[in-house]
């Protein structure tokens, strides 16, 4: 088992859109096996995007309502439905805001040995779905928070203890 560390709030990493995967080959499926080490090991966990170890791929892991998987090279799409609720990020831990998502969400990409797949799914899995989608595009979900919940975010992140390191 690998657990890799996850990278915090402040890493360039998560900052930067990941490379699109052109090799399935050993190296991709021992990242997407330390993907799911990471993942399984991270507490209240949905999924675990490849920038978050510090790798710039367009993969991650996710667990989420029950269904457990890995997406490479994902293409996203959503309902124009909403849906409310706190969110939070394992690369800003112990913080979490109210942060509007799509009701549903579909993704495109290709598992680990390049055959086509498609996951979809609504709420929990949707969010997971948006949430580690954005984090290939170097998006964290603090950036749709607006008004009062950003500038709460905003003083929340400054005051916590990993973010003073």
């Amino acid at each position: 088992m690998t657990m890799r560390p996850i990278r915090l709030l402040g890493d360039a990493v998560l900052r930067s859109p990941a490379e699109p995967v052109t090799s399935f080959d050993a190296e991709l499926h021992a990242l997407v096996s330390d993907l799911m080490d990471t993942l399984l090991g991270a507490p209240g966990r949905a999924g675990v995007a490849a920038p978050q170890i510090g790798v710039g791929a367009r993969v991650f892991v996710y667990d989420a309502d029950g269904e457990v998987g890995h997406v490479v090279n994902p293409t996203l799409e959503v309902s124009e439905e909403l849906q409310g609720g706190d969110e939070g990020c394992l690369s800003i831990p112990e913080l979490y805001f109210p942060t509007p998502r799509a009701m549903y969400a579909t993704v495109h990409g290709f598992d680990q040995y390049g055959a086509p797949l498609t996951v979809s799914g609504s709420g929990f899995l949707a969010r997971a779905l948006q949430h580690e989608t954005d984090h290939l595009d170097g998006k964290l979900y603090i950036d749709t928070l607006k008004g009062d919940t950003r500038r709460q975010a905003l003083r929340d992140i400054r005051a916590a203890a990993w973010a003073r390191r």
